[in-house]
């Protein structure tokens, strides 16, 4: 009788043991992003978090915070480098605290077609992660976008660079090349501002002006602000998939390639139907909004802001990536 009890309990041990054991085996992967969950960028995550979660039986989940919540983009890449955060989901800004030669791709009038814009993505990122110390940090399954950037404005028509002069553009806090953009014209002032309060300000008349992709502007609800479209493209709106290298290392073999390669496919898939959904955006607002349409002589003008600011940058972003990549 009493060896039966004594079976009995170590039984119990066992189980309670085993399903402890269990639990803990199950692991939880954060990550950030500026998107909403319901946008085009939210949608390809949240089928990205399933793919993970069905390929390792529901040893690894993703769980995302949205809409900035997890703070402005160099706060993210902060809390990468700390184990805070397995990772997020971040534009050029967020690229440019892993590494300062990432903003050179989101030069204004750098590229004219997306088809360039990758063949120097491609070429830079190359030389960034030939650096065996930042591999030991972060990993990028692959790369997305946000949209080709495009003048909005509210109340007044921005056709050529003199039309911002007594404006007030709303800019990323962090971005390093706005600031260097208005000086170049002269009489601008830009607003920095986190993203999360680009809204409150648009809606306060604090900011009057956005250089930001239609589809970007649509989904975070700056476009009902705004009353005025130039059909110019400024520049090509890049992102990445960001993760950290340390929590990757915490996984099994298999659990770290189900990452891997079900990041690239999300990443690839943000490539196909961001692009797609920015084209349809701006359509879309074209139809919305009082659309000019931008002379050559025009964007000539802005061709030569550019290139100032480009100069005027080289001694920011190191390596001389801005003219490896043929900014200036």
């Amino acid at each position: 009788m009493v060896r039966k009890v004594i079976a009995a309990v170590l039984a119990a041990a066992f189980v309670v043991f085993g399903t402890a054991g269990a639990a803990e085996a199950k692991t939880t992967l954060k990550m950030a992003t500026l998107a909403p969950k319901r946008s085009p960028w939210g949608k390809v995550f949240t089928t990205w978090s399933k793919a993970v979660d069905q390929k390792t039986n529901g040893e690894v989940s993703v769980e995302w915070l949205w809409n900035g919540t997890g703070g402005p983009e160099s706060g993210v890449v902060g809390k990468i480098k700390t184990g805070q955060l397995s990772g997020g989901a971040v534009t050029a800004v967020g690229l440019f605290a892993i590494d300062k030669r990432f903003i050179a791709l989101q030069m204004p009038g750098a590229f004219s077609s997306w088809n360039d814009l990758d063949k120097a993505r491609e070429k830079l990122s190359e030389e960034i992660f030939a650096d065996e110390e930042l591999k030991k940090k972060f990993h990028i399954p692959g790369f997305g976008d946000v949209g080709i950037g495009r003048v909005m404005s509210k109340g007044f028509a921005v056709k050529v660079p003199s039309d911002l002069k007594g404006k007030h553009p709303g800019m990323i806090t962090e971005d390093i090349i706005a600031p260097k953009v208005y000086e170049a014209i002269g009489g601008v002032t830009g607003v920095p501002s986190p993203v999360t309060q680009f809204l409150p300000k648009l809606n306060s008349g604090a900011i009057d002006v956005m250089n930001t992709p239609c589809l970007a502007a649509e989904q975070l609800q700056w476009a009902s602000r705004l009353d005025h479209l130039n059909t110019a493209e400024t520049y090509f709106g890049i992102g990445a998939v960001v993760m950290s290298a340390k929590a990757l290392d915490g996984l099994s073999g298999d659990q770290r390639e189900v990452l891997k390669s079900t990041g690239k496919k999300a990443a690839d898939a943000l490539t196909e139907r961001i692009r797609k959904a920015d084209r349809a955006a701006y359509d879309r607002l074209k139809k919305k909004m009082d659309v000019h349409e931008a002379t050559s002589a025009e964007k000539a003008e802005w061709k030569e802001v550019f290139k100032k600011a480009c100069q005027n940058l080289k001694s920011s972003i190191p390596n001389d990536a801005l003219s490896k990549i043929g900014a200036c």
